[in-house]
């Protein structure tokens, strides 16, 4: 999987490029400096926390290539993995189980944000420096790697909004929202973009958080919309990621909609590019995996090794500390684009998604 500058996501990849080789400067170390003795001669342990296995990403993308990218800049350390199946308790576990085994830096994507602030406690105590990886996790973490997650609900938000005005009058009937896991800080930034550009401007006549980004959960959240307003009343549907948006399309298809209204999404899910290329999803949000996961990585091995890492341009507030931060644009994918954005860096071949239940799609789209 190459990830490709010259299409489609200049910025990001101009982003890739600068985290490029600036893991490891020269600085005596400071406060994001693990200074546990760690060295990328010898080696060491990398602990790797990821929260849920329902979404495709992180078991397809971000697993692999944190470990590909750990792998390249120490070749003797050991990527020591663990995942918490969206149990907050099980990671904490987990995060203690890593700690014994001694690894020098954690990588952490928190199923729950402000309960893994005991997970950030536990590892400072052992002098072990945590990046926060997507989620933003309280607690003196190191560094941040994440997109800019308002944009994203904005960008989502506004590519609804655009499908009701070009079809008439926004408000001629009711969107439903069907936001993320209210234990994720993310979803709240989600939530918090979308709402900045439809409150006003369309009825939403009903919304829902989501526990643990559960489709089963979304798609009884769309159930309950569709008894609340009526199948005719609802014009589009605000989901938060493709997992969501996959429930809340399956429920009205069970419903017997004539036609899906538009559905946002986030991740560009295989499923999900292959949903917008027959319809039944109109967009959603493709975050460029490989920059984040190789940032994530090179964090990780300047703070297990004291050093600084100087491509965390900016900082965010988690509530106790001013972290500094790397944050990624993210892009809309609909119809018209999926060639320039996933296709183009390599996040997906065309016969991945242009199987032969999808051809016909993929051909009047152009990718065959």
């Amino acid at each position: 999987m190459q990830f490709n500058a010259k299409r489609g996501l200049v910025a990001v990849g101009a982003l890739a490029l600068l985290l490029t080789g600036a893991a490891c400067g020269n600085d005596d170390g400071g406060s994001t400096g693990g200074g546990n003795g760690a060295s990328v001669d010898k080696g060491f342990k990398v602990g790797l926390l990821l929260p849920e296995t329902k979404t495709t990403r992180y078991e397809t993308f971000d697993k692999p290539l944190i470990e590909a990218k750990i792998k390249e800049l120490c070749p003797k350390c050991e990527v020591v993995y663990q995942n918490a199946d969206q149990n907050h308790d099980k990671q904490l576990s987990q995060a203690e189980s890593l700690i014994t085994q001694g690894v020098k830096v954690m990588i952490l994507d928190p199923v729950d944000a402000k309960a893994a602030g005991g997970i950030v406690t536990k590892a400072k105590d052992a002098n072990i420096p945590v990046i926060s990886y997507d989620r933003l996790t309280q607690g003196p973490i190191s560094y941040y790697v994440s997109y800019v997650n308002k944009q994203v609900g904005i960008t989502q938000g506004q590519a609804l909004l655009d499908a009701l005005s070009k079809d008439g009058d926004p408000k001629r009937g009711q969107i439903v929202m069907i936001n993320g896991s209210p234990t994720d800080p993310n979803a709240a930034d989600f939530k918090a973009g979308a709402h900045s550009v439809l409150d006003g401007k369309v009825n939403i006549g009903a919304e829902y958080d989501t526990p643990d980004w559960s489709n089963d959960k979304a798609q009884q959240e769309m159930e309950q919309a569709i008894t609340k307003l009526g199948k005719d009343k609802i014009i589009g549907v605000y989901a938060a990621n493709d997992g969501t948006a996959g429930g809340a399309i399956a429920a009205m298809k069970s419903a017997g909609f004539a036609k899906i209204p538009f559905v946002t999404g986030q991740d560009a899910e295989l499923a999900a590019i292959q949903r917008i290329l027959t319809g039944d999803q109109g967009m959603t949000v493709y975050k460029a995996i490989k920059p984040e996961a190789n940032a994530a990585a090179e964090m990780a091995i300047a703070a297990a090794t004291g050093q600084t890492y100087s491509a965390a341009s900016t900082t965010t507030n988690n509530g106790s500390v001013d972290v500094p931060s790397v944050l990624l644009p993210p892009v809309a994918v609909t119809k018209d684009n999926i060639k320039d954005t996933v296709v183009a860096d390599g996040f997906y071949k065309v016969d991945q998604i242009c199987t032969a239940e999808y051809a016909e799609a993929c051909k009047a789209a152009g990718l065959l």
